[in-house]
């Protein structure tokens, strides 16, 4: 119990002290977390009309704040410390400040302006150096500070972000007065992206919507001072240009010349038709305070033609072209115009008519359809029908001579459907029927006719290889009968001179056998004269036996000896008794008739 009591009373002891030497020496510990917000009781000064922040010692919350440790000479008597949590401002955020005290804003202000105050953490200079009260144009990055929060009041904010897919308008809440005419602000420098709003205001930035954009990336911008408005990059497709009408910009020169008058044409950044068009990507823009027209650079088709019109869209009003001929005829035409624009081009088409499908509607729309309409009135429905490739070829020179003038190049004019009216239809249809009849005819014609040539060709050429085989046996027999006769000339010389030794053989050979038939002649002469003389005196003796029948019987004889039959092996005769004889019977009763009527 002694124990315990003695450390009771040490304990009321130190306590005691403490106090004492806290009224003896006011001293008051301040932790590293902590901030000393001092409030003197008493004063022989009070504060200023409209001030609740004491600079010179007034009654009241000082501007002067306590850092962590031991302070002394603040007697509790006198003065109260109150103690709260240093402002801490985390990754990602920003600190907002309002001042609660300080000069008073201008009436043209809506942010007070920036004073040396080390971030608002000597509340001291801020009020010396003219701090104003009211939302201040600084804000406090990431981090801890000492801030007499009597003074002021911190609220957060995000860190402002913008996507690498993304531009970020601006519009400003303070700064100058917008110029007279203006859409946009212009771009003013050294303000580090709008993240120094008091540098923006120094180099007479003006309030409202500004040309300047910001890109992808972190800011520290004040909320207060700016509103911030997220938008895509503008893209380029593919096969086109974007030509940029600026509304706001410098007041550049013109560059598109003197005999240019369809408006401005200026280089990038200038306030006007840009002269350099954007190529297909992504760009950057502050759609806010300019446009962009896009321009196919390919070849562009627009067809005159109800029923057809191409993805583009641009030939959606056009229709299909009615025209009258020069023969009184109405009929109609589908038209098909292609055209290009040059990239480098473009912003000159862009100035003179706005856009491409004012081009189309308000240029080459009564352009084509104006030509076809008076030309038509110098040609024949036919000349459309049987000529459409010189009406073609004439529109084409003509469309591309008239919009040149307006820098667009005319790749070809094609005439499509011709559309004739149905009376005439039927008049050409059967004039068209007789032509090919005639055709057809007049091909049968030539087709006989050159039959007949080729079958007189052939004879012609048949005869010709006759004539050349005639020739070819002429030439054939010439050479022969050449060779012969140089053969025979050979063979005569040989044989006169052969027959010239026969012939003298032959003579003597002849002369000897003459004699010797002489001799045989002589005897043989001698003989048949022997011969007939005995025949004869034979005959002599048969006739006068036989008389005349001696010579018929010689005949017989003679035949007989030779085989000749003067009768049939069977002979039929009449007789009374039917009968037949044979000749020889025949014959010996003739001459036994003859000898018996003789004697």
């Amino acid at each position: 119990m002694d124990g315990y009591m003695v450390y009771v009373l040490a304990a009321l002891i130190l306590v005691s002290a403490v106090i004492l030497s806290k009224f003896l020496f006011g001293w008051v510990l301040i932790r590293e977390d902590q901030v000393g917000h001092v409030v003197k009781k008493i004063s022989a000064t009070q504060l200023p009309q409209g001030r609740i922040v004491a600079l010179n010692g007034e009654a009241g919350y000082q501007a002067m704040t306590l850092a962590p440790g031991l302070h002394l000479w603040l007697w509790p008597w006198m003065y109260r410390v109150d103690k709260k949590p240093v402002v801490t401002i985390e990754p990602g955020k920003i600190g907002l400040v309002l001042a609660k005290d300080g000069n008073p804003l201008p009436a043209d202000r809506i942010l007070a302006q920036k004073v040396d105050c080390n971030n608002f953490q000597d509340a001291d200079a801020f009020l010396r150096n003219g701090g104003q009260k009211g939302k201040q144009t600084g804000v406090l990055t990431a981090g801890m500070y000492r801030i007499n929060l009597v003074l002021f009041d911190i609220f957060k904010s995000d860190v402002t972000t913008v996507p690498p897919d993304k531009v970020g308008i601006i519009t400003c809440l303070d700064g100058a007065p917008m110029p007279r005419g203006q859409m946009a602000a212009p771009v003013v420098e050294g303000h580090k992206n709008f993240q120094e709003p008091d540098l923006f205001i120094a180099n007479n930035g003006c309030r409202g919507l500004q040309e300047q954009i910001i890109l992808a990336g972190q800011y520290n911008l004040n909320p207060w001072f700016l509103e911030l408005e997220l938008a895509e990059l503008y893209e380029v497709p593919i096969g086109h240009v974007g030509v940029v009408v600026s509304f706001v910009g410098s007041d550049e020169k013109d560059i598109s010349g003197e005999t240019f008058t369809h408006g401005n044409i200026v280089p990038r950044g200038g306030k006007g038709v840009w002269s350099d068009p954007l190529y297909p990507g992504k760009h950057p823009l502050n759609l806010k305070c300019m446009r962009v027209e896009l321009v196919p650079t390919t070849n562009i088709v627009l067809n005159w033609a109800n029923a057809r019109s191409e993805a583009h869209k641009l030939d959606e009003k056009l229709s299909t072209i009615t025209v009258r001929s020069r023969d009184g005829f109405t009929f109609n035409l589908d038209v098909s115009q292609i055209i290009n624009i040059g990239a480098t081009k473009a912003p000159w088409v862009i100035s003179r008519v706005g856009s491409v499908k004012n081009l189309v509607n308000q240029v080459l729309e009564p352009l084509v359809g104006n030509y076809f309409r008076n030309s038509a009135q110098t040609y024949t429905v036919l000349d459309f029908l049987s000529a459409r490739s010189d009406r073609q070829r004439e529109a084409r020179e003509h469309i591309s001579r008239a919009i040149s003038e307006y820098d667009v190049q005319s790749v070809d004019s094609l005439i499509g459907d011709i559309t004739p009216p149905e009376a005439l239809m039927d008049t050409l249809t059967a004039r068209k029927l007789a032509e090919e009849q005639k055709k057809t005819y007049e091909a049968e014609r030539l087709a006989q006719e050159t039959r007949k040539t080729l079958e007189a060709e052939k004879a012609l050429a048949e005869k010709q290889r006759e004539l050349v085989n005639e020739e070819q046996n002429i030439l054939i027999a010439q050479r022969k009968a050449q060779a012969t006769v140089r053969q025979a000339e050979g063979d005569s010389s040989a044989i006169s001179t052969r027959a010239a030794g026969e012939s003298e053989a032959i003579r003597k050979k002849g002369t000897a056998e003459a004699e010797i038939i002489a001799i045989k002649g002589e005897n043989e002469a001698r003989a048949i004269q022997a011969v007939g003389l005995a025949k004869a005196e034979a005959a002599r003796k048969g006739v006068e036996a036989m008389g005349e029948y001696y010579g018929l019987l010689q005949i017989f004889a003679s035949l007989a000896d030779k085989g000749i039959r003067l009768t049939p092996d069977v002979l039929v005769a009449g007789g009374g008794n039917g009968q037949a004889s044979s000749a020889s019977e025949a014959l010996v009763a003739l001459l036994a008739s003859r000898l018996v009527k003789k004697n």
